[in-house]
C-alpha cells in the first residue's frame, strides 16, 4: 500500500492505536494464584513460562501504544515528521514503514551505534 499524504499516516497510526487497544483488552495477563503449588515441577514450569510470555507480549503492546500516541500527538504539536535529533525532515519511506518514527535514518543508526 503507498501512503500519499501525511493524513493517511494519521489515519494509520489512530487504526494501529485502536488495534492495540483492542489487543490488550485481550491479552490481560491472568494472575496464577497457586503458581508454584502444582503436581508436577514441569508443570509449575509450563506455567512461569507461559506467565512470563504473556507478561512479554503485554509490554510489548503497551510500549507499540505509547509510541504511537506519541506519533499523534506530535501530530497536534506539529512536530510530527521531524527528527527529535537533528530537527530535519524524515524521510517519507521512512515514515511509510514506520509511522511512529522520530528520528532521522542517520540519526538513529547513530543511536544504535552508540548503544552497541
Amino acid at each position: 500500500m503507498v501512503i500519499r499524504s501525511r493524513e493517511e499516516l494519521r489515519r494509520m497510526l489512530e487504526e494501529e492505536r485502536a488495534n492495540l487497544l483492542r489487543r490488550l483488552g485481550r491479552e490481560a495477563v491472568v494472575e496464577r494464584e497457586h503458581l508454584g503449588y502444582g503436581n508436577h515441577m514441569a508443570d509449575d514450569a509450563t506455567e512461569v513460562y507461559e506467565q512470563v510470555k504473556d507478561l512479554t507480549v503485554r509490554q510489548t503492546l503497551e510500549r507499540m501504544l505509547r509510541d504511537v500516541e506519541y506519533a499523534l500527538q506530535r501530530f497536534e504539536d506539529g512536530t510530527y515528521g521531524i527528527c527529535e535529533n537533528c530537527h530535519k525532515e524524515i524521510d517519507w519511506a521512512r515514515l511509510e514503514a514506520k509511522p511512529y518514527a522520530t528520528l532521522c535514518i542517520r540519526c538513529q543508526q547513530m543511536l544504535e551505534h552508540r548503544l552497541t
